[in-house]
């Protein structure tokens, strides 16, 4: 087992690299994780897999319970726009909510894991979550990726994908991790306020060094 500069340690009994993906609301994470997927790598993205979860049964009605039939959309199932606008008022909210919602995540996360333990199409796991910090999950982690990118940028970006405005977007990153505990616990530290190309480029050497590091070649 590998131990990192910060205390982390290398995951000692899973067979592919692990690789964690950090950075500030809107720095393009998810463009970082569908070049990875591109190059060969398994994504398990913690958001899709937490919108899954909070439309099952269980959880769905423990929601009602807490917050009413108005979080449901016309279509019958969470609206998951009017659930943040209520669960991102304060900690406790979020706290809430991620203690009944993160052990299923955590449980669909550990079944696409080892669905892909022994297949040798599955160059590594990429760990795409909001939360890889806050959660302890980065720990998990052979690698992790952090991802810059100018505030002007990010707040464009969230502007035009979810309409938040620059308040919105200091709101929800204090409920995070400072970026500069993000960018300390990283082992790559890519930018984004370039040429597309130039992000897949970096990608491309980031995960060439990763697999070097577990004897294989992209």
């Amino acid at each position: 087992m590998v131990e990192t500069s910060d205390g982390r340690r290398a995951h000692a009994n899973y067979p592919k690299p692990i690789i964690g993906i950090v950075g500030g609301i809107g720095a393009g994470k998810s463009l970082v994780a569908q070049e990875l997927q591109k190059l060969g790598c398994v994504v398990i993205d913690s958001d899709r897999l937490a919108h899954q979860a909070i439309d099952e049964p269980a959880i769905r009605s423990e929601l009602i319970k807490w917050y009413g039939q108005e979080i449901i959309s016309t279509a019958g199932k969470i609206d998951r726009r009017k659930l943040g606008g209520l669960v991102f008022r304060n900690s406790e909210g979020i706290n809430r909510l991620n203690s009944l919602v993160h052990p299923r995540v955590e449980q669909l996360r550990q079944e696409i894991m080892e669905s892909v333990r022994n297949t040798s199409t599955a160059l590594a796991v990429v760990l795409d979550s909001p939360l890889l910090v806050e959660s302890g999950l980065y720990r998990q982690c052979d690698a992790i990726i952090f991802l810059d990118a100018p505030v002007g940028t990010r707040r464009k970006r969230v502007m035009e994908s979810r309409g938040w405005d620059a308040a919105e977007l200091a709101r929800r990153e204090n409920f995070q991790a400072p970026l500069d505990k993000k960018r300390e616990i990283a082992d790559h530290i890519l930018s984004n306020d370039g040429e597309p190309a130039l992000l897949c480029s970096q990608v491309r050497e980031v995960l060439t060094t990763v697999l070097a590091r577990f004897g294989r070649i992209l």
